[in-house]
């Protein structure tokens, strides 16, 4: 190819070029796995960024009512996932930002719907009163990684102030759930993994009726726009079923358009 694709290390990490020519061949197979569905041929690899908390809730629903693909899933933060198609690393991705993105088309899916959230022992020992600025800067939090700033938004939106708190860090959305139940610390956890919690008394909202609505999109390349409109159906059905719809978000597509193109 004339450059570099590979940087040999541990792990191994593709180049730019790598990333691009990577890019192309999933496109190429997509292309033509919409043109020869009547021949017989293995399903066709499709590379999508996800969310842990989308894939532990209502994501997996849309995959597996799409026949004739295989799903390479990249997990990570939905203020971050469209880094990944910016850069060509995956097809399509949900994300938090609306877009537009050049060269890609953007669907509106509805809102992920999170409460701060925590055991009633852990209130009764860090908030005894209740949750304020002084309190929250010292109870334990949990936070999802570095990326995660679901946490920090919420304590911005219920207190009026950036506040530094101490937290644990728990890449995994069940064991988010299961750390707060345990009382290791509060979190932002999204309704469709504690409504069960919340009934039962297992868990109790740190400030009540204070959710935070998290807007999701799916983003895809235009150019595989047609061979994933099985997949985009998909998630479009499951998302309806499972997310909170937001005031004034319309369900039609938002399309970039680079310039010199024609829409």
């Amino acid at each position: 190819m004339g450059a570099t694709l590979i940087q040999r290390g541990q792990p191994c990490i593709a180049t730019d070029p790598g990333l691009r020519l990577i890019r192309h061949h999933e496109e190429v197979m997509l292309l033509e796995s919409a043109v020869i569905d009547s021949l017989p041929r293995p399903a066709t690899t499709i590379r999508i960024a996800v969310t842990a908390d989308s894939l532990a809730t209502w994501i997996m629903a849309a995959l597996a009512a799409t026949e004739g693909m295989l799903f390479d899933l990249i997990i990570d933060d939905q203020d971050h996932s469209q880094d990944l198609l910016r850069r060509g690393e995956v097809a399509a991705a949900i994300t938090s930002h609306p877009g537009p993105l050049q060269g890609c088309d953007t669907i509106p899916l509805g809102a992920l719907r999170y409460r701060a959230t925590a055991s009633p022992a852990f209130m009764a020992r860090w908030m005894p009163d209740g949750a304020n600025a002084a309190t929250l800067a010292k109870a334990p939090a949990l936070t999802f990684s570095d990326k995660d700033r679901l946490q920090r938004d919420w304590i911005t939106a219920q207190i009026g102030a950036r506040l530094s708190f101490p937290t644990h860090r728990i890449a995994s959305s069940q064991a988010f759930v299961d750390a707060a139940v345990l009382g290791l610390g509060w979190g932002m956890n999204p309704d469709l993994l504690t409504t069960a919690h919340l009934r039962s008394g297992a868990l109790v909202e740190v400030i009540a009726d204070s959710p935070l609505d998290v807007p999701l999109y799916w983003q895809f390349t235009r150019l595989t726009a047609q061979a994933l409109v099985p997949l985009t159906r998909a998630i479009q059905n499951a998302a309806t079923h499972a997310l909170a719809a937001v005031p004034g978000m319309s369900r039609s597509i938002s399309v970039a358009v680079a310039p010199g193109e024609i829409s």
